[in-house]
Parts: structure tokens; sequence; C-alpha cells
């Protein structure tokens, strides 16, 4: 074991449990910025690792995660907000309303201003 996998390992052992840990507890915001931080402890020890291996090929895994990275925390922002809006006007509770407000509809279901199609 060199000086480079070492690294990765202390890296990994200590961020790793304290990043899981608040991933896993806490609320929304906390869990957003945890994931965020584990993806780019996780970066660097793709980084590391590969030096420790010798094996320059390796690299491209932490490319490609930091590529992803950003859209997995997108997809959990979206999956958090939708479970929010669920939670206070989910779209089968009859009122109609939303984030937006009130709908505007004529009966039938049609927006107003729109004629019935001929």
């Amino acid at each position: 074991m060199n000086a480079w996998i070492a690294a990765a390992l202390v890296l990994l052992a200590a961020a790793g449990p304290v990043c899981l840990w608040g991933a896993a507890h806490g609320q929304e915001v906390r869990r957003l910025a945890s994931v965020s931080l584990l993806s780019t402890v996780v970066g660097a020890v793709f980084l590391l690792l590969p030096q420790g291996y010798g094996r320059s090929s390796y690299q491209d895994m932490a490319l490609v995660l930091a590529v992803l990275s950003p859209a997995g925390t997108l997809v959990f922002t979206r999956f958090v907000a939708g479970r929010a809006y669920d939670a206070q006007d989910g779209p089968g509770d009859g009122s109609g309303t939303g984030p937006a407000g009130p709908r505007n509809s004529a009966p039938g279901g049609r927006p107003e201003g729109e004629g019935n199609p001929g």
C-alpha cells in the first residue's frame, strides 16, 4: 500500500460515514448537501486510487461521476419537491389548486377562453 491508496482510504473512512449519516437523517436540505458532498468525496477517491495503482485509465470513473452527480442531485431535488407538493395539495384532492394557485376552468374541464373544438 502506498501513500495514494492510504490517502483514499483515510478520505473514504473519515468523510464517508459522516456523509451517509447526513444523507439518512435530518431535513431535506441537509440530506441534499450530504449526497452532494458524498459524490465529491467519492470522486476524489476515484482520482486517488488510479494514482496508487498506476492505471490512469481508471480516472475515467471520476470523470463520469463528475458529470452524473449533478444530474443525480437534480433528480433527488425533484423527488423531494414532488413529495412536498403531494403532501400540501395533491393532484387527487379535487381542490383545483396547486403551487401556481387555483385553476381557472370552465364547465367541461376546459380553460376559459377556449371554444369547443368544431
